[in-house]
């Protein structure tokens, strides 16, 4: 058993938390690990890419493909409480917890950027901005000590935008409206997730340089640099 606790935990609803509470007592019994189960996120995430690829000519993969985005979620969730429950939280498992995370963020946007139903370019901008957002996060972590999860294209918000715009899309298809140019309904879904990234990134950089550690560490350094410069100017 490890007394080890993460030094951040995404804030989750307690009612969603509640629906792994019997699969967290199945995976103890049965002797599941956390580690298989971040795996098992991203083979999850790796079936909702392939759900968009095909998309273009099996529409109705868009209904699916969003249902298996939170699956994705759910798991992501659920390898955490695994670890904290049996004991085996680690910062090993802590970098095993996050990589799949943005393999699957890859995976799934790489999926809509090949569908058809968008432009690539879309796509995949929407996957570097989603790595970006994500790495800024980390970043709060390695300096000030605390993930930050602020801004409005979070995780959890960037598969409920993308399930938006795959369910309109669907629907406008099913519909036999269209087609017409310019920007598909996932163009635009990708820039609204580019621009909610730009503003994730921006308020988790605020909050950062806002951190107490960082003020005191700028501090001794401001003044030793000015009196340098005063020592220069003398």
């Amino acid at each position: 058993m490890s007394d080890y606790q993460p030094s951040s935990r995404r804030p989750i609803a307690a009612a969603f938390r509640r629906t792994a509470d019997v699969a967290v007592r199945i995976c103890l019994r049965w002797g599941v690990g956390a580690d298989a189960v971040s795996y098992s996120s991203m083979v999850v995430a790796a079936a909702a890419g392939i759900c968009f690829y095909f998309s273009g000519r099996f529409v109705w993969l868009l209904a699916v493909a969003p249902l298996l985005c939170y699956l994705r979620l759910w798991l992501n969730m659920l390898d955490g409480m695994v670890a904290l429950a049996g004991g085996t939280a680690s910062v090993r498992g802590e970098l095993l917890n996050d990589l799949p995370d943005r393999v699957s963020d890859i995976l799934i946007f790489i999926g809509v950027a090949q569908s058809g139903l968008c432009a690539p370019a879309s796509g995949y901008g929407a996957a570097i901005m989603a790595l970006l957002a994500a790495y800024v996060g980390m970043t709060g972590q390695a300096l000030a000590g605390r993930r930050e999860y602020g801004g409005v294209m979070s995780k959890p918000w960037r598969m409920v935008a993308l399930q938006c715009g795959a369910y309109l899309a669907l629907g406008l298809r099913l519909a036999a409206v269209g087609p017409w140019r310019g920007p598909t309904v996932l163009d635009w879904t990708c820039l609204m997730i580019m621009l909610g990234c730009l503003q994730t990134i921006f308020i988790r950089l605020r909050h950062i340089l806002a951190a107490p550690q960082l003020r005191k560490t700028s501090a001794p350094a401001a003044s030793v640099k000015g009196g340098r410069d005063d020592q220069q100017n003398a």
